[in-house]
């Protein structure tokens, strides 16, 4: 699987890892160490958190190298007066006369709950490449799917202070 991402998601994930491998494997490594020196490990509690917490940071830690590994740079440039990566997009959602704003992110950094939708979700696919004005078919399923309206297009920039999601 190839995952699409930015330069500077990448950039952020390279931080993370860093950032992971000095300071967090390093407080996990004292934690483990010192609920060793607490006795008995079969029943010591603190220990077996410890070790869940250091594991947890290390699995973070590869998972976030295979995701550069294998990841396929995409451009975050487009046109001014289209939607593309990290513009933020006003659309009317015709079914139920609403108007929402999102920011078009790559998978790694979507969070609907915070207005930032993927290029790989439905209304993401939808909306790349189209105008202000342009009516979009935004296709759910096979037999499901919505309208909605391009009300404005805002080229932001990408000062990396959207967080990449944890899995």
């Amino acid at each position: 699987m190839h995952n699409e991402l930015t330069k500077k998601d990448i950039e952020k994930m390279q931080e993370e890892i860093e950032y992971r491998k000095i300071v967090v494997r390093k407080e996990a490594l004292e934690d483990v160490k010192a609920a060793r020196a607490h006795g008995d490990l079969s029943e010591n509690f603190e220990y077996h958190a410890a070790k869940k917490v250091k594991n947890q940071n290390e699995g973070r830690i590869r998972y976030l190298e295979r995701m550069i590994k294998t990841a396929v740079i995409v451009s975050d440039e487009s046109a001014d007066d289209e939607v593309g990566m990290n513009n933020t997009v006003e659309v009317f959602f015709e079914e139920d006369g609403m108007t929402e704003k999102y920011k078009i992110v790559t998978t790694v950094r979507g969070n609907s709950l915070e207005g930032l939708i993927s290029t790989e979700s439905p209304l993401g696919k939808a909306l790349l490449g189209h105008k202000v004005d342009d009516r979009v078919y935004v296709e759910v399923n096979p037999g499901y799917g919505y309208y909605v309206i391009i009300k404005s297009i805002e080229n932001t920039i990408d000062d990396g202070s959207d967080k990449l999601r944890s899995f």
